[in-house]
């Protein structure tokens, strides 16, 4: 049996992209449903015992938020889908410049239902990457990035840990309402703690920025005025062409030339700098994070879930059930399949250890 240690964020990130760019890719109710219900339980079973561990039930909160606030929108604002009448609410004409937009009128059952899917599908990305913000700290991720990337990576860090630090202030605050006797539930009492949320989110930053300073982060050694500018023109061309790349992968209408090749073009760039900016380093690494079996089968697990999604939409329309007429989902079995081998990190990942049980900290600060 592995002995209880911490993946490597990187294993984590990719499993979680994974599966986010599965539910990106359908609006099936039932997959989306699937997806939620695996990162959910990988969650459950292999996060650490520290607080921002527990940012997965927020994301989750933001997805219902999220699908209520499309349903919403769907009922005066969308586009009238004729079929099942379900009510109808006052319509205010509109002049002809804004043709296409329409307030008021009928509401049906198809068209809550396609926004419903749309807003489901929305949900299932956030909570995939709460996931992933629940299973590994982005300081450890920060860490393990080459030093070529240190200026995206930390623009990404102070990104994803906004959220998690957010829930942690917010967490505090309400407790200490509680403490003072005063209600924690309520709009005035979300409006009373925003400031405080704020404030302690900033006190963060900061610190993160001071932490980051006083470790070297953004040292440049001995290289010359050339090679950074170089390293800093692939890293860029590698990222565009990678998000290009994603997207002609997510969008099954998109060009051929937006795929494959897109993508080995932001590889070989991403390289590249990797080459350039790697022979000036002067960091070194206390205790790096191995990346061997655990790390390996973690990540596969993620790009074989996306992998049969991809060969279901080739297979047919599985993945995007028809709301106009209104139909029962159908359920691809290779894409469910697919989804069960995404759900195997929960027991042949490595259980993170606890403080009891280990010396090491649990969080390494950037």
């Amino acid at each position: 049996m592995t002995a209880p240690r911490l993946l490597h964020p990187g294993a984590w990130w990719l499993w979680a992209v994974g599966l986010a760019a599965c539910a990106l890719r359908t609006t099936n109710p039932v997959l989306l449903c699937l997806i939620i219900a695996v990162a959910g339980w990988v969650v459950a079973s292999r996060r650490a015992d520290v607080p921002w561990s527990r940012s997965f039930a927020s994301f989750l909160r933001l997805g219902m938020i999220v699908i209520a606030v499309r349903i919403i929108f769907q009922i005066f604002f969308g586009v009238r889908i004729p079929g099942t009448t379900l009510f109808t609410i006052p319509e205010v004409t509109l002049p002809d410049w804004a043709a296409g937009v329409s307030l008021g009128g009928p509401v049906t059952l198809e068209s809550l239902m396609a926004a419903f899917y749309q807003g489901l599908r929305l949900a299932a990305v956030l909570a995939c990457f709460g996931a992933a913000t629940s299973l590994c700290s982005p300081y450890r991720m920060l860490r393990a990035l080459p030093t070529v990337l240190y200026e995206a990576g930390v623009a990404v860090t102070v990104a994803f840990t906004f959220a998690p630090q957010a829930i942690v202030a917010s967490r505090q605050v309400r407790e200490a309402r509680r403490l003072r006797g005063r209600s924690d539930r309520g709009v005035r009492a979300w409006s009373a703690s925003a400031l405080p949320v704020l404030e302690g989110a900033l006190d963060r930053a900061v610190a993160l920025a001071a932490s980051m300073d006083s470790r070297g982060y953004g040292r440049r050694g001995s290289s010359s005025v050339s090679v950074r500018r170089r390293s800093v023109g692939l890293v860029l061309l590698g990222l565009v062409a990678i998000a290009v790349g994603s997207y002609g992968l997510l969008d099954p209408s998109a060009p051929a030339l937006f795929r494959i090749p897109a993508l080995g073009v932001g590889a070989a760039a991403l390289i590249g700098a990797l080459v350039a900016g790697g022979k000036s380093t002067v960091r070194t690494r206390y205790r790096p994070d191995p990346w061997i079996g655990p790390e390996w089968m973690v990540s596969i697990a993620g790009i074989v879930a996306f992998a049969s999604f991809v060969l279901v939409g080739r297979m047919g329309d599985a993945l995007s059930p028809s709301t106009n007429p209104l139909e029962v989902p159908a359920v691809p079995v290779v894409a469910v399949i697919g989804l069960l081998v995404a759900a195997l990190p929960a027991w042949f990942a490595p259980h993170p250890p606890t403080l009891a049980s280990s010396s090491a900290p649990l969080v390494v600060a950037a």
